[in-house]
């Protein structure tokens, strides 16, 4: 062949060529699986992110582009087709299929940043580290099992078995879930207030509580059934709220307008109020039963109830004593009227006596009176006489027997 042999200059091209888009891609030369494999997972994901710094580009733009297409499918579904549901969706009717599909976006759900298995793996891998160091934040089963997702591992749901797994349960299957270690969930349609007192009951047991004693893993059961206990105490309370409103709450997770939001609020608030005096009377209620049937109690009731006795016959001869004093206050009054009343009574008669023998010696000395002046009358009567007989007489005398004229 008239050819000659690839030259220095184009050689020197060729590296200039593959530098300047090494420099254009940022890609690392260095391999992970080069690294030591005591590398921390950070370096790693650095070197990672690197190295698919072009791939994961490429992999956002083919993901916003899959994104545009959804959309117009979207679209051409709502404006061509059928405007009626095939079937009876579970909320609302047939009619609301153009109302859901403009309220509702349709997008792809790969991760634009997550090129490769292995990056998603080193990803998790740093969760799973920082979760060492906090573990009460995280939840760890289902960090677990995503990152049993990620590697592809079946059954992963059998492996590491999450809350939302759970199908609704007795009371009792949830005890011996808990005592096993295996997770229980609550649901809103339980009766949670007999969940309650099976769950309660079960944990003032003296053989169980004796027997989880024993467990290395004691404190771990202990504290998911306290948990499970208020994940019941809490759905016991929206049974409660929804009594008193009269109407059923929108799901948790469901996003409310704020209009909706706060006219909701204020209506819980009254509602609350009204629970948690039925509450405090319930409350009240039981306390009262507990320390009617508490042995201590009894005996201070006993107690109480001796002095109260006590107190009673204190009072009763006290108001005995005060009875009698207050008859002997009215004898002894009784006694002085009459005492008053008899020396009214001899006063008056010695006044009647003394009046009576006043009037008596005045009508005496009135007699008296009289008969003296009777007396002198008659003697100056008689004097008179004498007088008018002497004088008759000298007359006759001097005259010779004429009457006088």
């Amino acid at each position: 062949m008239p050819y000659k042999e690839p030259s220095q200059v184009l050689y020197t091209l060729l590296q200039n060529i593959v530098e300047e888009g090494r420099r254009f891609a940022a890609t690392a030369d260095m391999k992970v699986s080069d690294m030591s494999s005591q590398a921390p997972v950070g370096t790693t994901l650095a070197l990672l992110e690197r190295q698919l710094k072009v791939m994961t580009a490429v992999q956002a733009r083919v993901h916003f582009a899959l994104k545009q297409e959804l959309k117009l499918l979207k679209n051409i579904i709502r404006d061509y087709t059928d405007p009626d549901y095939t079937y009876d969706p579970e909320y609302g009717n047939r009619k609301a299929k153009k109302a859901d599909y403009d309220l509702v976006d349709i997008i792809p759900v790969s991760d634009p940043n997550a090129a490769t298995m292995s990056q998603r793996v080193v990803q998790y891998q740093a969760v799973i580290q920082m979760a060492q160091m906090a573990p009460d934040i995280y939840d760890l089963p289902q960090l677990h099992r995503n990152m049993l997702n990620v590697l592809g591992i079946k059954d992963a749901d059998k492996l590491v078995p999450l809350p939302d797994d759970q199908k609704p349960r007795d009371p009792v299957t949830e005890n011996m879930n808990v005592l096993k270690g295996e997770p229980v969930k609550a649901f809103v349609h339980q009766d949670h207030e007999s969940h309650i007192k099976v769950h309660t009951s079960a944990m003032q047991d003296p053989i169980i509580m004796q027997l989880v004693g024993q467990n290395p893993k004691a404190p771990q059961i202990q504290a998911a059934m306290m948990a499970h206990i208020a994940e019941h105490v809490g759905f016991a309370y929206r049974q409660k709220i929804e009594q008193q409103l009269g109407m059923a709450l929108p799901p948790e997770d469901e996003k409310l307008p704020p209009q909706v939001e706060i006219a909701l609020s204020q209506m819980m608030a009254q509602a609350a109020q009204q629970v948690l005096q039925q509450s405090q009377a319930k409350q009240a209620q039981q306390q009262a039963q507990q320390q009617s049937q508490d042995p201590m109690i009894q005996m201070q009731q006993q107690d109480l109830q001796l002095r109260q006795k006590e107190l009673e016959l204190k009072e009763k001869k006290m108001a005995l004593d005060a009875a009698a004093q207050a008859d002997k206050l009215d004898i002894e009054r009784e006694r002085m009227t009459g005492t008053l009343e008899l020396n009214s009574m001899k006063v008056g008669a010695q006044i009647q006596e003394s009046k009576a023998k006043s009037a008596a010696q005045q009508e005496r000395d009135g007699v008296r009176m009289g008969i003296d002046i009777a007396k002198q009358k008659a003697q100056q009567d008689l004097q008179v006489k004498q007088a008018s007989l002497k004088h008759i007489a000298a007359f006759k005398q001097n005259n010779k027997g004429q009457p006088p004229k």
